[in-house]
């Protein structure tokens, strides 16, 4: 069987399993990823997330994850919901709506690894999804599955930015697609220019130490500071606006995912509802949900940073 042929199996798995796009790339050492990561965490822009400074070298080093490793497999699965809430003064980041995507797309990682060792024999891998020092959306990139817009975030031409984005790291070698050949963001800066706390800098750089992803989920201090009030436009857990205002998002589309379809409770809880829930009923709802992340005081902080931010 040749390369090309391996990569197409590759990529009928993937559409088998849910996924919407998928890109295969050579495994290198990401030097300049390593040098633009080493300058971001030298001046601070990670905030309190001491965890981005651990595990340097895994980051940029594929071969240390899996020896041997000779290609990266990166996944995209869709997670744009096809309802909205109605409750504008608590909002919740896109991604929360549904099923805890970790644990959703981790077992589809390893039916992955199972049906590629079924059609290609031994084959030794890791999957990862955003809970291990893997530089995902570079592998993207270099993959052929978009671009890195001045938000961060990749962005596929056809779709958006609305994905999760998944790595299967094996010691196998395929056909390796072909980076975008230019960065379609243009002179386009919606999304430098609407970012409520100007968290979105030149030259691609995100000061996650003013994001409010930041502050309502990563942050684990008993009070915001007080500098951000009046400045999270309701944003209650995680923030959406950069991907809203960007123009590529108006190709996304609903998820055929039931995982990810929104909880109940999500569309239909009032301001009341959040108010008053207990941590009892918090665990029951979440238990399953990206939500938990922030755990009830932490929501509950969220809440009443908000309201104190309306009193004033």
């Amino acid at each position: 069987m040749n390369l090309t042929e391996k990569s197409d199996i590759v990529k009928s798995i993937a559409t088998q399993l849910g996924f919407e796009h998928c890109g295969i790339a050579k495994a290198v050492y990401l030097d300049e990823d390593a040098r633009r990561l080493e300058k971001w965490l030298h001046h601070g822009l990670h905030g309190k997330m001491q965890y981005m400074e651990n595990h340097f070298d895994l980051r940029t080093n594929p071969t240390l994850l899996v020896p041997g490793a000779k290609s990266v497999i990166t996944l995209l699965k869709n997670y744009f919901p096809n309802e909205t809430p109605s409750n504008t003064e608590n909002k919740i980041a896109k991604y929360a709506y549904g099923k805890d995507y970790h644990e959703v797309i981790r077992q589809n990682l390893r039916a992955f690894h199972f049906l590629l060792q079924e059609q290609l024999g031994n084959i030794n891998g890791r999957g990862f999804v955003d809970s291990a020092p893997v530089l995902e959306r570079s592998w993207a990139q270099r993959s052929g599955l978009g671009w890195i817009g001045k938000n961060g975030n990749l962005i596929h031409k056809k779709a958006g930015s609305f994905f999760f984005i998944a790595s299967l790291i094996v010691d196998v070698e395929f056909e390796y697609d072909l980076p975008l050949a230019k960065d379609y963001c243009g002179t386009c800066t919606q999304c430098i220019d609407q970012c409520p706390t100007e968290a979105i800098l030149p030259n691609k750089v995100i000061d996650a130490s003013k994001c409010i992803s930041y502050f309502t989920i990563e942050l684990k201090d008993a009070l915001i500071p007080d500098q951000m009030k009046n400045k999270f436009n309701n944003w209650m857990f995680g923030c959406d606006v950069c991907q809203d205002v960007c123009p590529w998002n108006r190709f996304s589309t609903p998820t055929q995912e039931p995982a990810f379809q929104p909880l109940q409770e999500i569309l239909q809880f009032t301001p009341k509802d959040w108010e008053e829930m207990t941590k009892i009923e918090f665990d029951q709802i979440f238990k399953d949900s990206p939500i938990k992340r922030s755990k009830y005081e932490g929501i509950k902080r969220n809440l009443q940073f908000l309201q104190t931010s309306h009193d004033e």
